[in-house]
């Protein structure tokens, strides 16, 4: 049943929560960026999983309003509904029924080792923390497995789960038969890793207690330039690349390198004798031009939700003519009785 015959494209499924009213710098240039360029190489799968943000506290009418602030931001990255599949999670319900088989299939002790479980549940306490959140890996093994994904974008802190995703499709080829395709993590190393502005020792998060150093997609020209204005700088004067020594200027040249394409080492050049004032303002300026025209055309998505809701409906049905006849195989070599 693998689906991994050399008549088609290598298949890549990637996804990103709806859980912040925009999606941020970091968020373009380490995924959607590359989700784009995938296009041509991969048959590609990317979806909005609003099944997983549910499994922490959430507002339902925001849920819904920012599951279209999603779709608008990935089309808008240059993910294009013609060459690839972008649908919602909850719209192919096949995810969360073979979610259960594999929950079935995971040990507790497994799943127990996941360290973002560890990590989001010790900020509330394990009591808090919602049986969701606890099988969450096992929903994602779902959502790439069902495609038969030959790889799955992920960054770092993912690793851990496309490793369980590998182990249970290995598993469950093992005591069925074989089923599933076994998926590799596909980790960019070109990519360039964005840190926050007022810490950049963390990397950009939508989840950082402060958002003074977060640049959203949805941001105005004003804010980004003000933001990058603002941006922590380091001790000394000179403008060189070095991540330990010099942190946040680093980081403001990795963003002006990934903005305008040149080599960080290029963008040094540029700026040598001069001060740090010089790369914040110019900067600045470059970011407010790149984010506004994102902005622009991501809002022209969201002024047309009926088109929006097409291409939910459109790629949920095509997402669907793979996950319905998966779902009855798994479920037919796992013992179940199938409807006539």
């Amino acid at each position: 049943m693998s689906d991994a015959s050399p008549s088609r494209r290598p298949r890549v499924l990637s996804g990103a929560q709806p859980t912040a009213d925009s999606y941020h710098l970091g968020n373009y240039f380490g995924a959607f960026r590359q989700w784009a360029a995938m296009q041509d190489e991969f048959e590609a799968f990317y979806f909005i999983p609003d099944l997983h943000a549910i499994t922490i506290d959430y507002d339902p009418a925001l849920l819904r309003e920012r599951t279209y602030i999603a779709a608008a931001q990935m089309l808008a990255s240059g993910v294009d509904p013609d060459r690839s599949i972008l649908f919602v999670q909850s719209q192919v319900p096949e995810h969360a029924q073979l979610a259960w088989v594999f929950n079935c299939l995971t040990g507790f002790g497994e799943a127990s080792r996941m360290t973002q479980f560890k990590d989001k549940s010790a900020k509330n306490g394990a009591e808090k923390a919602s049986v969701g959140l606890f099988t969450y890996p096992m929903l994602m093994a779902a959502d790439i497995l069902i495609y038969q994904a030959d790889k799955v974008p992920v960054g770092e802190d993912q690793r851990q789960h496309v490793e369980l995703t590998r182990n249970l499709a290995q598993r469950f080829n093992h005591r069925f038969g074989e089923t599933f395709t076994v998926p590799e993590a596909h980790i960019v190393k070109e990519t360039a890793k964005i840190y926050d502005l007022q810490d950049p020792t963390r990397k950009m998060s939508g989840s950082n207690a402060s958002h003074a150093g977060v640049v959203d997609l949805a941001d105005t020209p004003k804010q980004v330039a003000k933001k990058v204005r603002s941006a922590v700088t380091d001790s000394g004067s000179e403008i060189y690349f070095d991540r330990e020594a010099k942190p946040g200027v680093s980081n403001l040249l990795t963003i002006y390198s990934a903005v305008t394409g040149k080599t960080v080492e290029e963008v040094v050049a540029d700026y040598e004798g001069r001060q740090y004032g010089h790369l914040k303002v110019e900067l600045g300026d470059l970011l407010a031009d790149f984010v506004g025209g994102f902005s622009e055309r991501a809002q022209g998505y969201l002024d047309d939700r009926a088109e929006l809701d097409r291409i939910f409906a459109t790629s949920a049905e095509k997402a669907r003519e793979m996950t319905v006849p998966m779902l009855r195989t798994v479920y037919e070599r796992s013992g179940f009785v199938l409807p006539g």
